[in-house]
């Protein structure tokens, strides 16, 4: 791998980072942990039910959800969405190759990437490839449009292998501790 490669790789990732990278690495507790695992079962549970199921009052469990999230270990609460039944039943994973590896190129790429709605995840990763992009499109035909009029028309854009997803084993966004 060349300096340059290396030195992308570690630009981008400074990039990505750049947020977490303010604040310093919170201490967790016991019920920090539980607090978490409940929210990631059910983000909508109440500070009421946390509180019964954790044995604290509601005031210590609010204060600690309010200081995970300043602290950035909840980054944001979200609904998980069955891709199939919004019309988005083909998951396809990209791997993707930039032809130059300077900063200013790097910069664009994840700006270019970061504003494709197709593209729901894009990870900077490391082997022959530079980024993993996790693609859902409708049908073989809106991605194949999506792959030769919009991923590929990439300024930059080295080599993309496209990797069809056949069917789902596991998913999960829980972290277990």
């Amino acid at each position: 791998m060349s300096f340059n490669r290396i030195n992308i790789k570690y630009t981008m990732k400074k990039i990505a980072k750049k947020e977490q990278m303010t604040i310093a690495m919170p201490t967790l507790d016991k019920n920090d942990l539980a607090i978490l695992k409940l929210l990631q079962e059910n983000a909508r549970i109440t500070v009421k039910e946390i509180s019964d199921k954790i044995h604290l009052s509601t005031t210590p469990v609010h204060e600690r959800i309010k200081r995970l999230e300043q602290t950035g270990v909840i980054k944001q609460y979200a609904t998980l969405v069955d891709y199939t039944k919004v019309k988005k039943g083909l998951m396809v994973i990209c791997y993707v190759s930039l032809k130059e590896h300077s900063k200013n190129a790097g910069i664009k790429f994840i700006k270019t990437i970061n504003a494709l709605n197709e593209v729901i995840e894009c990870y900077n990763i490391s082997g022959e490839f530079d980024f993993m992009l996790k693609v859902v499109e409708e049908n073989m035909d809106s991605y194949y449009d999506f792959h030769v009029n919009r991923l590929s028309q990439i300024e930059n854009m080295g080599n993309v292998q496209s990797v069809f997803v056949m069917g789902v084993i596991k998913q999960t966004h829980q972290l277990v501790w």
